[in-house]
This record gives C-alpha cells, structure tokens and sequence, in this order.
C-alpha cells in the first residue's frame, strides 16, 4: 500500500461501507486527516489496523462506546481494564444465552399448542401474546 489511502480505498480494504468510516469519525473513534486544497484527504496506513481492530470488537459484543473506552486505555493498566470489560460483556453474553433458552421453550411450548389443538378457531399463540 502507498503511503496514504483515499476515504474509498481505506473503506475497501477495511470490508466497510464509506460511510461508515464517516460515522466511526463523528463518533471520535477515528481522526479525519486534514484536506488539502483541491485534493483528496489521505488516511495513513495505520487507519486500517484501527478500523480491523473497531470491526473485531464489535464482533465480539463490544458496544461502540465500549470500543471508544478500549482505544482509549493506556498501556500501562490496559490489560486489567481489558480483561474487566471483557468479563462484564462474557456476563452479558451469558444472560443473553439464558434468556435466549427460556424464549426457546416459550415458543417451542405454543407451536406444540398449535399443533395439538391444530386449527381450531383460535390460535394459542394470539392469544398468548394477547394475554394480559
């Protein structure tokens, strides 16, 4: 790669949408490099390994102001701080899962309903979602 990236070729290389890059700006994540007269902005190189980086976090289940906070932590302290985030989001991930279960059963339990009572003149599902 040369020394610099266009705005679109930053946004290729990354596997995101221009606008994207854009919003990651105005949310703080990124810089946006000066414009000079007549020309296009130039993103150095390492604008990718920052948008890499944003993009795995967020696969991960960070929030976009979780990775404002990661980018943010100094090398000193950042594993702690890291490993603490990490553990309240593995937390959420878990109770997601739970839950995730318990609306399986749920469902599960009312598609049984249908098929046993296999097309009366009510569905039990309606009629679950409409109970008070």
């Amino acid at each position: 790669m040369a020394a610099g990236l266009t705005i679109g070729k930053l946004a290729n290389a990354a596997g995101v949408n221009v606008e994207t890059i854009r919003y990651y700006q105005r949310r703080g994540l990124l810089d946006e490099p000066v414009k000079p007269q007549g020309g296009h902005r130039c993103y150095p190189v390492e604008m990718l390994q920052r948008l890499r980086f944003i993009k795995r976090a967020q696969a991960l289940g960070f929030t976009l102001s979780d990775v404002g906070g990661l980018l943010t932590l100094d090398e000193l302290c950042a594993c702690a701080e890291t490993r603490a985030l990490a553990e309240r989001k593995l937390d959420l991930i878990r109770q997601k899962m739970i839950d995730l279960v318990v609306m399986q059963q749920l469902l599960e339990g009312l598609v049984q309903q249908c098929d046993v009572e296999g097309g009366g003149s009510s569905c039990p599902i309606i009629e679950a979602l409409s109970r008070e």
